[in-house]
């Protein structure tokens, strides 16, 4: 059975701070020097990752053009799900009129948790099980003020509706790589993350995707001659770059999805951002490899190939370079108020 994306949809919000705002406060512009990030998307006081992942899940019904009925699998992966106890996938799915009558879940695997809500819908709709699954990743990222993290955490949603039938997309194959490797967490009651220093790249980030892309092209037997596109996960601009260049990569297969220096680490969002941007504009045939990664860690890779369907489907929804387009600045006063860093204000 041929099993794929029938519909997707993103998010992103429409404020903006650049990261020079950001320096002005902390006297330093090392964060931004790092990251190559030169502004970032911020949520505002309205939204969260239910708000975005529903707004996402919209644009990817119009897309599909199904009955939300029809979905008989739903998940949510987030790092910042807006309760501890009460379950994101739930809103979600009555705020998108699905049918109760369906499995939902919330995933947490830092940045790769809408990827393996992918591969988790993949196996039911396989099986027989259902005829739909919807996977999403959505996030309003933290970073503690003074931080690294704080110039590229960042907000944004992904939705991917999976079927086998009215594909704009097949899924050829996928495959992960997981190891314990502790480079990025945040304990139970801790509101921001910490993360492992040099544990971070090369036995993370690097390792996790890195083995996982070649793992893939072993599988399918395939070659980077064979893709038009590459989306890896983009937790700032170097990190993409050089994955592609130490696996012979030509710098114009990535740059279509590599959105992070215009709109920051959307975490969960970000490969599925980078993989919906390189969607608005694949043509019929053209052959798309996208490698997740989530700290602690692992990477899920995907070989896909657009269908004639996508044309037409495409155009039902906002596209990803409109989103980034719309854009209002705000300072690092508003920042910090929409992002409730400041402890005892008003609510």
């Amino acid at each position: 059975m041929a099993v794929g994306i029938v519909g997707y949809g993103a998010y992103i919000p429409r404020w903006r701070i650049k990261s020079s705002s950001i320096a002005e406060v902390w006297g330093s512009d090392q964060g931004r020097t790092n990251s190559l990030v030169d502004e970032k998307a911020v949520s505002s006081l309205d939204e969260d990752a239910a708000t975005m992942a529903v707004e996402a899940g919209k644009s990817a019904l119009l897309r599909a053009g199904i009955n939300p009925k029809d979905i008989g699998a739903l998940y949510v992966g987030s790092e910042s799900h807006p309760y501890v106890v009460k379950s994101t996938s739930s809103i979600v799915a009555e705020a998108l009129d699905a049918t109760p009558d369906l499995t939902a879940a919330d995933l947490e695997f830092a940045c790769k948790a809408g990827t393996a809500g992918m591969q988790m819908a993949m196996g039911l709709i396989e099986s027989g099980r259902i005829k739909y699954g919807m996977a999403i990743g959505s996030d309003t990222a933290q970073g503690r003020p003074g931080d690294e993290l704080e110039y590229t955490a960042a907000s944004g949603a992904a939705s991917y509706i999976l079927g086998s039938r009215g594909l704009i997309a097949k899924i050829n194959d996928t495959c992960s790589y997981t190891t314990d490797t502790p480079d990025f967490w945040r304990r139970e009651g801790e509101e921001f993350p910490r993360h492992g220093g040099r544990f971070t790249g090369e036995p993370a980030y690097f390792t996790h995707v890195l083995a996982a892309t070649r793992a893939l092209l072993e599988k399918t037997g395939t070659t980077v001659e064979d893709y038009d596109y590459f989306v890896f996960h983009q937790p700032n601009a170097k990190f993409p770059l050089k994955a592609a260049k130490t696996l012979g990569i030509p710098a114009g297969k990535i740059m279509q999805g590599l959105l992070v220096s215009q709109i920051g680490n959307t975490y969960s969002a970000a490969s599925l951002l980078g993989l919906a941007a390189v969607l608005d504009v694949a043509r019929p045939g053209e052959n798309i490899l996208l490698t997740s990664f989530g700290s602690g860690a692992g990477s899920d890779s995907f070989s896909i190939t657009a269908t004639d369907l996508i044309t037409k489907k495409r155009r039902l929804a906002p596209f990803v370079k409109n989103m980034i387009a719309v854009k209002e600045y705000i300072g690092y006063a508003h920042y910090i108020k929409f992002r409730r860093k400041l402890k005892g204000a008003m609510r």
